[in-house]
């Protein structure tokens, strides 16, 4: 009703410019509001758990236990990291047949990583491929599937570890053979390094919780998460090629893996799952810069899988295209309000207070109600990240649309070896080169130390 009265006051007033930039601004914030209160209201029903599923069932509904293969693509990984990440792998409680295929992607700190590599090619389920040079992680990925053999086959980032019981989590979601992939819930690995990795993780909470599950209410998950995620291989295997020869404006998409994928699973016809009891903790950036360069990399993946992405919306139920719509449409709303109301700050040094109340009441409503839903008063600090959004995710998004020809990963080089977590941004430019032969790493004669965890998976 706000947004009705401003928007004829607007269609009809001839008043002076300003009092129209206060007008144009509170009209945006009303129809983001509306926008934003219609889809996250029925996200927040949509994805309240229900007693349907099938990892509800555990493993009864196989004759036999799927084998699954592992794959884990690493480029300068700090050693501690990735060992830590293949521990929680071999610790997995699982009774069916487990391979796990390490592809070291032409890493520049290899004689750094040798010794994790040679103690866990001491355990016969570890298959280690050397790539002789960068080929970027989807061609290491593609490497190690055209390798392996199993009816599973789970993706994990090599920074990420996996609670003992996520294989097991999964694969019951895997009996209904419409299901193409299945990915667990993410946590940040290293939430207390900042007030940066505290703000991810609830981010990370949301994204899973909420949107992954009321998107996995009608079987269409729009992006099953690399760090973690389960594919059904015959599914895989036919999109194989679609995967690898992705291209955009003529030039090989080198990022949005994950995402782009996701689509292929989805237009084949196959379902998409979120599993949320299937817990994985990843590295996430703890400073700003990192964190920016990684939402640029993404937003350029959701813009180029968008066109894709909305083909499907006719097959799929109503709601993923008001959660499509409102995702788009809504952060275009905000920024309109925002850049109106700055104009009209700058030109006349009147603040434009009724939309700025609109946007602190909605965060606070909004905060309010997810840690009532979670039980976790912490979730009311994540109203600081409205300011991260206005003030630097909407310009990154908005200079994200007008280069997406740009492939540039927009990192740093990591050829570091210290025991320090690096940050998840800590990747190089991934080339589009084809691999050559890769190399498989033979046991070392003399035993080593396997190396554990001492990190805890937990969504609390």
């Amino acid at each position: 009703m706000i947004a009705a009265l401003y928007f004829a006051r607007f269609l009809g007033s001839s008043e002076d410019p300003m009092d129209m930039l206060d007008t144009t601004s509170t009209v945006a914030v009303s129809l983001y509001a509306l926008l934003s209160t219609a889809y996250k209201s029925m996200q927040a029903v949509y994805s309240l758990p229900t007693d349907v599923s099938l990892a509800s069932h555990g493993l009864g509904g196989f004759d036999e236990l799927p084998s699954v293969d592992v794959i884990v693509p690493s480029f300068n990984e700090d050693p501690r990291t990735l060992s830590e990440c293949l521990a929680s792998i071999a610790g997995q409680e699982y009774g069916g047949r487990l391979q796990v295929y390490l592809v070291d992607d032409g890493s520049e700190n290899r004689e750094a990583l040798r010794l994790v590599h040679e103690a866990f090619a001491r355990d016969p389920r570890f298959n280690i491929l050397l790539l002789p040079q960068n080929v970027g992680k989807r061609k290491a990925q593609i490497a190690a599937i055209r390798r392996s053999a199993g009816d599973m086959v789970l993706n994990v980032d090599s920074d990420t570890i996996l609670a003992s019981d996520v294989i097991r989590k999964l694969v019951p979601k895997m009996q209904d053979a419409a299901v193409g992939a299945a990915m667990g819930q993410l946590t940040a690995r290293n939430r207390n390094d900042s007030w940066l990795t505290r703000l991810i993780d609830m981010e990370y909470w949301l994204a899973c919780n909420e949107e992954r599950a009321a998107q996995a209410r009608f079987g269409a998950v729009m992006c099953c998460c690399g760090p973690c995620v389960m594919y059904r291989r015959s599914a895989l295997a036919s999109l194989l090629d679609q995967y690898e020869s992705q291209y955009f404006r003529g030039k090989p998409s080198d990022f949005g893996e994950d995402r782009h994928l996701t689509i292929l699973m989805l237009k084949a016809g196959f379902r998409t799952e979120y599993v949320p009891s299937a817990i994985a903790a990843t590295v996430v950036p703890n400073k700003l810069g990192p964190y920016l360069r990684q939402q640029l990399r993404w937003a350029r993946s959701t813009f180029r899988d968008t066109l894709l992405g909305l083909r499907l919306l006719p097959t799929l139920n109503r709601f993923l295209t008001l959660d499509v719509v409102g995702q788009n449409l809504g952060p275009l709303l905000l920024a309109l309000s925002v850049l109106t109301g700055l104009a009209q700050l700058a030109l006349t040094g009147t603040a434009p207070w009724l939309a700025a109340l609109m946007i602190v009441a909605m965060t606070m409503i909004r905060c309010s109600v997810v840690a009532l839903r979670a039980r976790q008063l912490r979730f009311l600090g994540f109203s600081l990240h409205t300011f991260i959004n206005i003030f630097l995710l909407l310009p990154l998004k908005a200079y994200a649309l007008c280069t997406l020809s740009n492939s540039d990963w927009l990192s740093r080089s990591s050829a570091g070896n210290s025991n320090q977590h690096p940050t998840a941004d800590a990747r190089t430019t991934e080339c589009s080169g084809h691999a050559t032969a890769p190399r498989r790493l033979k046991p070392a004669r003399h035993p080593a130390r396997r190396t554990t965890s001492d990190c805890m998976c937990s969504d609390e």
